[in-house]
């Protein structure tokens, strides 16, 4: 019988090799894995299709729509962001906000 060590991996150390994994995989293995997951990544993407988040995303318009909470231009946010990325990025201002 052979010794398995058992390693014990954080959920970064996971993604990564499940990253390098996929990146090599051939073609055959990247569909096999994509059947096995399907239902989990469709569920994701499909939100309209689930209650719980839409009804929260009600609950947040009407609160925004109440005028209880600002909402917040498009351009102010992306503006915002701009600046975050100069900032982190070491960017003089001004730039665009498409940055």
């Amino acid at each position: 019988m052979k010794d398995f060590k058992i390693i014990y991996l954080n959920t970064t150390s996971i993604r990564d090799k499940l990253y390098d994994y996929i990146r090599r995989a051939d073609d055959k293995k990247i569909k096999a894995i994509y059947m096995m997951l399907e239902d989990d990544i469709t569920e994701e993407i499909e939100w309209w299709n689930n209650p719980t988040f839409v009804a929260e995303l009600e609950k947040e318009y009407q609160v925004w729509d109440s005028g209880k909470e600002k909402g917040y231009p498009l351009a102010e946010i992306n503006a915002e962001i701009a600046k975050c990325k100069a900032k982190k990025y070491g960017i003089k201002f001004p730039i665009s906000p498409d940055f």
